[in-house]
């Protein structure tokens, strides 16, 4: 637990710099998000799918926590290294709700590939196939992170990673990428500037606010997990 504690009180130390510096860089990708708006592509259906908010929800407790994560965000991976783990397994036990919502608003820094819509689509493909492996997939995506500004994985890797969590079914639909155009509506459509961003039971948090960040403890600290003040 002294290890766990350690994380969450580097995240909350060194996620304010890190968050001004990706905000700046993604001034121009609001711009660009917005000329793609019209356009939301196919939406996912699933029984743990909200297919208009794209919510992708584990658990059913009381406080709800809402993440938007971009797979290609550095700063998405640091928060699910620190929080990630203790928050599924809350959500797993019943005592929040967990909501992820793979959204695309770094495809710029892959390359030409288009790597977080590729990656947000087969999150969602696994999702509406394989519910049970929603998380499992999630986290190897992150704990696999590739670097900014490279081509990413392969849509053969993302069906790999797929096939080693156990969600078979999703293959043909990560192929054919279904649903490429929807994370990038859903970006824009709930006005996320840059992720990750964080709802707490609907209200959206400051994460340049330590006091915001506290909110957030707080939902753990309430359901028996220590974190760092």
């Amino acid at each position: 637990m002294a290890a766990a504690k350690g994380r969450t009180n580097g995240f909350v130390i060194g996620i304010t710099a890190a968050v001004v510096v990706v905000l700046i860089a993604l001034v121009g990708v609001v711009v660009f998000l917005n000329n793609k708006a019209t356009d939301t592509g196919a939406a996912p259906k699933g029984s743990i799918i909200n297919s208009d908010t794209g919510a992708v929800t584990v658990g059913k407790g009381t406080d709800k926590v809402a993440l938007f994560v971009d797979f290609q965000c550095p700063i998405c991976k640091q928060f699910e290294d620190s929080y990630g783990g203790q928050l599924q397994t809350l959500a797993k036990d019943g005592k929040i709700t967990l909501e992820y919502h793979p959204i695309a608003i770094l495809d710029r820094y892959s390359a030409g590939t288009n790597y977080s819509s590729r990656a947000a689509a087969a999150s969602y493909c696994v999702a509406e196939s394989n519910s049970d492996k929603f998380l499992d997939y999630l986290n190897i995506l992150f704990k696999n992170q590739p670097e900014e500004n490279s081509p990413g994985l392969t849509d053969a890797q993302l069906t790999d990673y797929a096939t080693q969590v156990g969600a078979d079914k999703a293959a043909s639909c990560i192929k054919a990428g279904t649903y490429f155009k929807y994370p990038t509506a859903q970006a824009t459509a709930h006005k996320i500037q840059g992720t990750p961003t964080i709802e707490v039971n609907d209200k959206r948090l400051d994460l340049q606010n330590n006091s915001d960040i506290a909110k957030l403890n707080a939902i753990l600290t309430k359901n028996g997990v220590q974190v760092g003040q």
